[in-house]
């Protein structure tokens, strides 16, 4: 009712707590130090009306959601004004009042990340709550000893630990921050200017319009983070294109949902997937960055050798002169990502302020090129617009990721509380015999599998959290464990049968959605043999540390990926897309 055509009483409305929002992520950063127990409930009290209101899809959904959101906001702010008194209880709730407000705050996070995205996370949620609850009532190894309901229920909601945990902490001081700065460039000609970019860089080529795809997807998804999102704003200007031009269906559709699958490995955003992995592995942002930036250009390397093997048996045109932007257009809408980029990393590198104020500052940039347009004129009525879209955006996302990692943050907590994880990182060993590559065959399995039902961001977290242990006790390093499940944890967006990305694709080219996954695992063959290269080739995630080793490993996962890419597509007779494929991975994973 309200998400895609407010009401004109209800708009003010709106963006005044879209500002609130976004003044508040902001402020905390400049503000300092704020108790945690302040600063995270009131995260949560300032995205739930954008879940249980602002979204209502009817007037039944707009009554519940108005009554969940004042009981949700109520007890939040609770806990935000007695935060003091709070601390001195450690994580023990005293009277029925307290037990109340840790119940409403439960079904709070539950339901919003259900009315978010679905049951399947709720429902994982739920099913984990009761296992704390319940848990010692079952036999065996996977029973546990039982744990006070008041000692319980306060851990997740009165203290730093449960939905108030470090997941959420990364919610609150970084994701919302960076989630701001891509609504402000999406707001303005940002987007305009990764397509002339990248028109200017590929149009022109062999499958020059399923190149400009794979760039502007790249440049786009780098802070978008979310393959759906990259899909609807790309595909919206590249899926036509390839159509005018010819291309089979099956396969601009398949280019799109592979190709926007892949901004959630590209840095610097990488769907909020880069700031928890910070919180987890306790590496800096910029190792994060330095350790992702080699494998997903590999990928979409190997989406561009995939695309010229199938150049080889259809006529992929390149862009017509005519329908290519110009120099000035591309120097002048390139400056509207260009500018605030360049402002990110100065404040990292040049000023060496953390990831997130350097992200502020950005922002700032941002905010001023919103005044302009591509034609560098300044036009007032069309600046409120992009602000109005800015905010509304900005505040719509930081919600909606809120939302699921609040809905996590009671998985995670109680695979602490309980002792679950460790069980479950021992059936792990168990089931792979102490060997590696058995147990990440497990863990992939496992990721494709969570990731079929729940964000992407969420299925990391859970995989991690049980099997990273594993990983990491088996010989890996933390980066490099966490990398491999993250990458796996993409495999639905286009692996059937849930494969996300895949299915706004097909929709937009109005083409069978199995024919277009088909093509899609084919493109996106690095998805699949990228992460375990890395296992294979540790040094390819090392680029700070050992700069030429990363190059060499970067060269030798490139050659084999395009051996595969091309056998899978390009060779029609079976003994050859056998012999290029074995040759691949041999040049991949054999020793050296």
């Amino acid at each position: 009712m309200l998400q895609d055509d407010l009401p004109i009483r209800w708009k003010p409305l709106w963006l005044v707590l879209a500002i609130v929002l976004v003044a508040y992520h902001i402020g905390l950063i400049f503000w300092g130090l704020v108790p945690n127990l302040v600063a995270r409930p009131l995260h949560m009290a300032l995205v739930l009306p954008w879940i249980f209101i602002f979204a209502a899809a009817n007037r039944a959904q707009l009554i519940s959601g108005t009554v969940f959101a004042a009981f949700g906001i109520s007890a939040a702010v609770w806990i935000a004004w007695n935060h003091d008194a709070l601390s001195d209880q450690y994580g023990f709730i005293e009277d029925n009042f307290q037990m109340a407000v840790a119940v409403v705050l439960l079904v709070c996070v539950i339901e919003a990340a259900r009315r978010a995205i679905g049951w399947p996370l709720p429902i994982v949620s739920a099913l984990a709550l009761a296992y704390a609850l319940l848990g010692q009532h079952i036999p065996g190894e996977f029973g546990h000893s039982g744990t006070p309901l008041e000692s319980f229920l306060g851990t997740m909601t009165i203290a730093e630990g449960g939905i108030w945990g470090s997941l959420t902490a990364v919610s609150v001081g970084v994701v919302a921050v960076f989630v701001i700065f891509g609504a402000v460039l999406n707001a303005g000609e940002a987007g305009q200017g990764f397509m002339n970019v990248a028109a200017a860089a590929a149009g022109r080529l062999t499958g020059g319009a399923a190149k400009v795809s794979v760039i502007s997807s790249a440049l786009f998804g780098s802070i978008s983070g979310s393959a759906s999102a990259n899909v609807a704003s790309t595909g919206a200007i590249t899926l036509p294109a390839m159509m005018k031009l010819g291309y089979p269906k099956r396969l601009a559709g398949a280019v799109e949902a592979v190709a926007s699958s892949g901004g959630q490995i590209m840095p610097p955003l990488m769907g909020a997937g880069a700031f928890v992995m910070v919180e987890l592995t306790g590496v800096p942002y910029t190792g994060i960055m330095a350790a992702a930036i080699l494998p997903a250009i590999l990928y979409f390397l190997a989406v561009w050798v995939g695309i010229n093997a199938y150049a080889r048996t259809t006529d992929l045109k390149g862009i017509e002169a005519k329908d290519q932007p110009g120099l000035k257009d591309v120097i002048i809408t390139s400056a509207f990502f260009l500018v605030p980029f360049a402002v990110l990393l100065w404040g990292m590198f040049g000023l060496k302020v953390t990831p997130q104020y350097a992200a502020c500052l950005a922002i700032l940039a941002g905010a001023v090129l919103l005044f302009l347009d591509r034609t560098l004129k300044v036009d007032l009525r069309a600046t409120w617009e992009r602000y109005e879209m800015a905010l509304l955006t900005a505040a719509r996302q930081v919600s909606l990721i809120a939302s699921i990692i609040l809905c996590a943050s009671i998985i995670i907590g109680v695979l602490s509380v309980t002792g679950l994880g460790v069980k479950i990182t021992s059936l792990i060993l168990s089931g792979a015999g102490g060997m590696l590559w058995p147990a990440l065959l497990l863990t992939a399995l496992a990721c494709l599998v969570l990731g079929m039902e729940v964000p992407t961001t969420a299925a990391y977290v859970i995989c991690v959290s049980v099997a990273g242990p594993a990983l990491i006790q088996l010989g890996l390093e933390p980066l490099q464990a966490h990398l491999f499940v993250f990458w796996y944890a993409l495999l639905s967006t286009i692996t059937p049968p849930v494969c996300g990305a895949v299915f706004i694709a097909s929709g937009m080219v109005r083409e069978n959605w199995l024919r277009v996954a088909v093509t899609a695992m084919a493109l996106g063959v690095g998805l699949y043999v990228i992460p375990m290269g890395m296992i294979a080739n540790p040094d390819l995630i090392r680029l700070i540390d050992e700069p030429v080793g990363a190059l060499i490993a970067f060269l030798r996962v490139g050659v084999g990926l395009g051996l595969i890419s091309y056998g899978l597509i390009a060779m029609r007779a079976p003994l050859s897309t056998l012999g290029l494929c074995a040759a691949g991975f041999a040049v991949i994973f054999a020793p050296v």
